[in-house]
């Protein structure tokens, strides 16, 4: 499993950013402009949270384990794996969610935000930026959480083997 990087979470929000922005300049040209949802930052902190919470838990359990303490509960291989997937997976959508709503929240800004309905829209926009990068931010803490140590005697060369 390959690890998240941040060159690719960043390049997902600029790409969607763009489109996002010019469509909705494109939109907002011919009509009225779709709303942003109120929902929107809520449940990306929510997965957030959730991400965050989950870590937290397969911390404590993993050094529990690894410092052998009696009744420690352990951490079966295939959850901590799929939890790395969750986090993994709610990163990159979170990427595109935060870039969608950024580019729309570009556009509010520029175009102006004197009605208070545009204002409350470019406030919700930037909520649910800021609730992206949450959710990136704990997904890349759940996926340090739940990495496995370097192997030692293998010489760092990812377990091939030498000749």
């Amino acid at each position: 499993m390959k690890q998240l990087r941040i060159g690719v979470l960043a390049g997902l929000f600029v790409v969607a950013g763009v489109v996002s922005w010019g469509g909705a300049r494109l939109w907002d040209a011919f009509g009225t402009l779709p709303s942003v949802p109120v929902a929107a930052p809520i449940v990306l902190a929510v997965i957030a949270v959730t991400l965050a919470a989950t870590a937290l838990s397969l911390r404590a359990r993993l050094r529990a384990q690894r410092e052998r303490r009696p009744g420690a509960k352990g951490v079966d291989p295939l959850v901590a794996a799929r939890a790395v997937v969750f986090g993994q997976a709610s990163a990159l959508v979170a990427a595109l969610v935060a870039g969608m709503y950024g580019g729309v929240g570009a556009f509010l800004l520029i175009d102006g935000v004197q009605a208070p309905a545009r204002r409350d829209q470019a406030i919700y926009a930037g909520a649910s930026v800021l609730a992206g990068a949450c959710v990136i931010a704990a997904a890349f803490f759940m996926e340090r959480v739940c990495k496995l140590p370097e192997d030692e005697d293998e010489g760092g060369n990812g377990g091939a083997t030498q000749a």
